[in-house]
């Protein structure tokens, strides 16, 4: 045994293990202060901020009517005949599942949108961290929320991250027909 393990290290195919690891080189990068200070970071958490606005907006309106037409239904139920009791307490039952429907596809809608956005963010970064990496000589990247300590910020490229990234994508438009993360394309 000793023999073959002695001629795959000296032909280069296996590596002794009392070997040196390789030394790190570390980069640390916040991938929140990315999404929040970047132009196109920013950019996508306005629009958001306005398309939840707007949704808030529209289902509550869609809310107060069938509020008001529930207690509408409420005072005329003791009058009514039972079928005709029965058919306006299924149809109002429809239109609150409708709405509860709605604002939940409104929620994927809003997060498919968001997930699709970030993810064309983090494309164009992509690149960026690597030159970033291969400029510093590192060979190993850390999200800053795994850093428990550190004496220097010679570390973090987070900065010069987002000057990069404000320089590749400044903008980005929000799609909300963006089909959901994990769902075939057509």
């Amino acid at each position: 045994m000793k023999k073959i393990l002695l001629a795959l290290a000296l032909a280069g195919i296996a590596t002794p293990v009392w070997a040196d690891p390789p030394q790190a080189k570390i980069v640390v990068i916040d991938r929140a202060a990315i999404m929040q200070f970047s132009k196109v970071g920013q950019d996508i958490a306005k629009q958001m901020q306005a398309y939840a606005n707007q949704a808030k907006a529209d289902l509550s309106s869609q809310g107060k009517s069938l509020q008001a037409e529930g207690r509408s239904l409420q005072q005329q139920v003791a009058i009514l005949a039972p079928d005709v009791k029965q058919k306006r307490l299924d149809a109002f039952r429809a239109r609150e599942e409708a709405l509860q429907g709605a604002a939940q596809r409104k929620d994927e809608q809003l997060k498919a949108g968001f997930a699709q956005a970030r993810a064309a963010m983090e494309q164009t970064l992509g690149p960026i961290l690597q030159q970033l990496v291969k400029e510093r000589g590192a060979n190993l990247v850390l999200d800053k929320q795994a850093v428990v300590f550190a004496n220097n910020n010679q570390f973090d490229i987070t900065g010069e991250a987002i000057n990069r990234l404000n320089q590749k994508l400044p903008a980005y438009k929000v799609n909300l027909n963006a089909p959901p993360p994990g769902a075939p394309k057509k």
